[in-house]
C-alpha cells in the first residue's frame, strides 16, 4: 500500500472512531451502565410455559387459534379428526352393554344351579374386559381436543390445517398472563445482602424504563465455576408493555 494510500486510511479511521465508540456504549454500555458492578443481566419469562403436544396419531381439523392470541383456560385451539376414535367408542359400549346382560344371566342361571362358578367368574372378567375397552376409548376420545390447561396466549403455532400429525409432535407454545418472573444470575458474594422481599429495580431494554420487582426465590446451590447464585424475582404489578424474553438489567444493594 502507498504511503499516501495509509495515511488517508488512517485519517478515516480517526474520524470513524468516535462513531463505533458510542455505538459500542449504546449497544452494550447501556445495559451494563459502563461496568456497573452492580447492574446484573435479567431475562423476564412468563409464570407458566409450556409446548403441547399432539396426544395421538390424527389429522387435524381447523386451528382455532393464531400466534399472539389470548385464550382461556379449556379453550379448545384445535381438533382432530376422530370419527375412528368415536367407532371404536360405539363398539366397546355396545360390547360391554351384552358382557353386562351374559354376566346377568349367568348368575341367573348359577341360583337355579344350572350354572358353575367359573361360568360366572368368565362373564364378570368379560364385563372388566368391557368396561376397561370402553374407559380407553373414552380417553382417546379426549385427545381430540387440545384445550389449553391454563389462560395466557399462543408464542408459536407447529401445525397447519388439515395437517396429519403424529403423537409426541409439537402443535403449540403457550405463555400464562400475569405479572412476569425475573430470572438473573447474581454473583455470589450478594448472597449475604439478599433475602427473600427483597425490593430491586430492573430497566428493560426494549422500553426504556424502570420497574420495581421483589426477591421472590434464592437458588440454595452456589454454581461452583461461575461463582454465581440463581435468582428469581416478580414484578410488582401487570405492566401490557413487557412480554416474555424482554431483557435488561437489574441493581442489587452493593456488598459491604
Amino acid at each position: 500500500m502507498r504511503r499516501t494510500d495509509r495515511k488517508t486510511l488512517g485519517l478515516f479511521l480517526l474520524l470513524l472512531a468516535p462513531q463505533l465508540f458510542a455505538a459500542t456504549a449504546r449497544s452494550e454500555g447501556s445495559d451494563l451502565q459502563l461496568g456497573d458492578p452492580n447492574a446484573i443481566r435479567v431475562l423476564l419469562a412468563p409464570e407458566l410455559e409450556t409446548t403441547l403436544s399432539a396426544q395421538m396419531n390424527g389429522t387435524l381439523g381447523d386451528v382455532s387459534v393464531r400466534l399472539g392470541q389470548t385464550v382461556g383456560k379449556g379453550a379448545a385451539l384445535a381438533r382432530l379428526d376422530c370419527r375412528e376414535v368415536e367407532a371404536r367408542a360405539k363398539v366397546a359400549k355396545a360390547e360391554l352393554a351384552l358382557a353386562q346382560q351374559n354376566l346377568e344371566a349367568k348368575r341367573g342361571l348359577r341360583q337355579l344351579d344350572a350354572a358353575g362358578d367359573i361360568e360366572v367368574l368368565s362373564a364378570t372378567t368379560e364385563v372388566e374386559k368391557g368396561e376397561g375397552a370402553l374407559a380407553l376409548a373414552s380417553t382417546q376420545m379426549g385427545y381430540c381436543r387440545v384445550l389449553a390447561p391454563f389462560s395466557g396466549r399462543v408464542a408459536k403455532v407447529y401445525i397447519k390445517p388439515y395437517q396429519t400429525v403424529s403423537a409426541g409432535a409439537p402443535m403449540f407454545d403457550l405463555v400464562s398472563n400475569g405479572p412476569l418472573k425475573v430470572r438473573l444470575n447474581v454473583p455470589s458474594t450478594l448472597l449475604r445482602n439478599l433475602k427473600v422481599g427483597q425490593t430491586f429495580d430492573i430497566t428493560i431494554s426494549e422500553t426504556g424504563k424502570t420497574y420495581p420487582a421483589r426477591v421472590s426465590t434464592i437458588n440454595a446451590r452456589v454454581d461452583a465455576v461461575a461463582q454465581t447464585v440463581e435468582l428469581e424475582g416478580r414484578l410488582t404489578a401487570e405492566h401490557p408493555e413487557l412480554v416474555a424474553g424482554m431483557s435488561g438489567v437489574a441493581r442489587l444493594p452493593k456488598a459491604p
